[in-house]
């Protein structure tokens, strides 16, 4: 049970339960577990939330580095969900009374099974349902967020998905953030300077696999006739059929661009001394796949 537990691990000579001390309101008690994988060990920083009977959610975070969860409150009965990457979510409940510790002890997550993966061959991004967008800074409060609407792309599935590749073509002058005054400053010699540079070009053959849906993709980001090696942290999404029964693959990826590197340098400065516009951009992309044909 938790409070053996917490007991043995934080009592030493001279010392007593270290729930011993813990204030709680009248009204309320406590919840705990402790959340273990199929072998035992501790899994730090898995999601939790605790709901009531009426799915409101009370409380939520993440397990602490010893793989706990300790809560505080209102007396009533709870559900608590448990998640994390690899596994499958878990599902309890536990009755909390005024000054009581409901202690659902080691709550142990199975593995969950992979999503099976894209089969081989030539694959071609769907525009219709992809997205690419980034979020920017603004006067140091704000953030801007935006899009690019037109672009291309394919990705070759090998045998071996470490040796797949992914090509990215995207047409800089397509940038939107839904203000015209906006978009055209972008587009100018300022910033992306489509003139110059129509479009924007990511490729990558170095897939590696980061342990459950995660991926690393890594290629060359050519931006404003500047090429840097850039990551995409990548989480796959599974297959799925699409309304007229074509297969489709999906994920999310996100990056951290810093202007500078691609001399996108133009800067303004506000009186208090804060950038105008921020140095680094978020990407965001989320991607959906059909074989080609």
């Amino acid at each position: 049970m938790f409070g053996r537990w917490l007991k043995n691990r934080a009592a030493g000579p001279g010392q007593g339960n270290a729930l011993a001390g813990l204030k709680v309101p009248r009204t309320a008690g406590l919840l705990s577990c402790r959340v273990l994988d199929p072998v035992n060990e501790i899994v730090p920083m898995a999601e939790f939330a605790v709901m009531d009977r009426s799915g409101h959610r009370i409380f939520s975070g993440e397990t602490d580095p010893f793989g706990s969860v300790l809560a505080t409150v209102p007396a009533g009965e709870y559900r608590l969900v448990v998640t994390a990457e690899g596994f499958t979510p878990f599902h309890g409940s536990a009755t909390v009374v005024e000054g009581g510790h409901a202690d659902l002890g080691d709550v142990t997550l199975q593995l969950s099974p992979p999503p099976q993966l894209p089969a081989p061959g030539e694959w071609a991004i769907e525009p219709m349902h992809s997205q690419i967008g980034f979020t920017a800074r603004h006067i140091g409060l704000a953030r801007i967020h935006g899009r690019f609407n037109t672009f291309a792309g394919a990705v070759r599935i090998a045998d071996r998905m470490e040796d797949s590749a992914m090509h990215v073509i995207i047409d800089a002058a397509s940038i939107d953030t839904n203000v015209q005054m906006r978009d055209d400053h972008l587009r100018s010699s300022d910033f992306l300077d489509v003139g110059r540079y129509p479009t924007m070009e990511f490729y990558s053959d170095r897939f590696v696999h980061r342990g459950g849906t995660r991926w690393g993709v890594t290629g060359a980001l050519t931006l404003h006739g500047v090429s840097r090696t850039v990551t995409l942290d990548s989480q796959y999404l599974g297959l799925g059929s699409g309304l007229e029964g074509e297969t489709r693959a999906a994920c999310q990826a996100t990056t951290e661009l810093h202007r500078e590197d691609f001399t996108l340098t133009w800067q303004t400065m506000l009186a208090r001394g804060i950038a105008a516009v921020g140095s680094s951009i978020a990407i965001d992309l989320d991607m959906q796949i059909v074989p080609k044909g």
